[in-house]
């Protein structure tokens, strides 16, 4: 006769550890937000949009340039690109993805934000995507007459900003992502900015070897808390790729994770939500 499996106390305890944190990896990894997850340049990816949909990211870049009357997603050399307009990679898919009328609706997460770094002439640029977006505004984030409007895309504009129209327009599709540096100097929130960047090495030269330094650490934690009062999420872009500095980035406060590695991304991420769950 078959002796039943007996566990101790401690052993049943390790058992329901190892239980939790393998039901909470799995909950995570089947396409649930990852708020702090934002894929740069993500049209650089197999495939734009969906890759980091499929992986569950909330913050996707896409840089434009204006040609003609065309918004062209390029980084560089938009002229060889014309069929890859910002209507074709982006808004059509995300609209057919919330209307439930594309195959990739399941995968869509909300709210989105989809940053917009645009290239070209600021004004110029503004005024067609302007236009563009009107399109769509049933699903895009608005500003109307002095209030915020919250709906399942948000527009931010990075890279060349047109500041001044967009201060002085009180019904918009579009918001502005600050210089972290320059936080202090512009105390808007939700009304203009809705997140604040900076390039990494502006702030840290940490590497991810040894120790953090302290008083890079506590100056980017000072920028962090700034932003935060303010409404804005932080993000820094071109830091190093490593889970060490992705670590130590989001235990200072910043937001978003800048990175051109989704899945690996997504691993280290779903990680230590399913590690801070244990813990609990």
């Amino acid at each position: 006769m078959m002796q039943a499996a007996s566990f101790c106390p401690k052993h049943l305890k390790l058992l329901l550890s190892a239980l939790l944190v393998f039901i909470t990896f799995n909950s995570y990894s089947q396409n649930v937000p990852l708020v702090n997850a934002f894929a740069h340049n993500d049209y650089w990816h197999k495939r734009p949009l969906y890759d980091a949909l499929d992986n569950g990211y909330t913050h996707i870049e896409a840089d434009i340039y204006l040609r003609g009357s065309k918004l062209i997603v390029a980084h560089l050399f938009p002229i060889f690109k014309r069929h890859r307009t910002l209507e074709r990679l982006y808004l059509d898919p995300l609209a057919a993805c919330i209307n439930g009328t594309e195959g990739h609706a399941g995968r869509l997460v909300y709210p989105l934000t989809l940053m917009i770094d645009i290239k070209s002439n600021a004004n110029k640029t503004y005024e067609a995507l302007s236009a563009v977006l009107e399109k769509y505004k049933s699903i895009l984030s608005g500003y109307e007459n002095g209030t915020f409007i919250q709906r399942q895309i948000t527009i931010v504009i990075t890279g060349n900003k047109p500041f001044e129209i967009l201060k002085k327009q009180q019904n918009r599709l579009a918001f502005i992502d600050e210089d972290l540096m320059k936080v202090q100097q512009d105390t808007s929130s939700e009304n203009i900015y809705r997140t604040a960047s900076c390039k990494y090495s502006r702030l840290v030269n940490w590497d991810g070897n040894g120790t953090f330094p302290v008083l890079q650490k506590q100056r980017l934690r000072n920028y962090v808390n700034m932003a935060h009062r303010y409404g804005k999420k932080v993000r820094l872009w071109a830091s190093p790729e490593n889970p060490v500095v992705w670590n130590e980035l989001l235990d200072c406060g910043v937001d978003l994770i800048n990175t051109d590695k989704l899945p690996e991304l997504k691993s280290f991420l779903t990680s230590r939500i399913a590690f801070s769950a244990n813990v609990k």
